[in-house]
């Protein structure tokens, strides 16, 4: 039996699976910054819904890796203080 890590670096050989495995990636790497954010300013998951005025299922989505709508994300982002910037993977690598 393959381990899993055997299993992995095979599907990841695939440029397509792997392009979708790097962007779910960073989905969860950036809902666990925002929950890890939103405990150390001792906020519970509804009081930053009520911050961002969005529902508290929206940021349990969002904290969850659950794609969501760009709009929403800026409204966790800003209830948090955080900006948000955009930078060239190619120039930052």
């Amino acid at each position: 039996m393959r381990s899993f890590k055997t299993h992995l670096d095979t599907k990841l050989k695939n440029k397509s699976f792997k392009e979708k495995f790097e962007e779910e990636k960073e989905l969860v790497n950036i809902s666990i910054e925002l929950q890890t954010l939103r405990e150390k300013k001792g906020l519970s998951q509804s009081d930053l819904a009520k911050k961002a005025h969005v529902t508290q299922q929206q940021l349990s989505k969002i904290e969850n890796g659950v794609n969501c709508n760009l709009s929403t994300f800026l409204k966790v982002c800003h209830a948090l203080d955080l900006e948000i910037s955009i930078k060239n993977r190619k120039l930052t690598a």
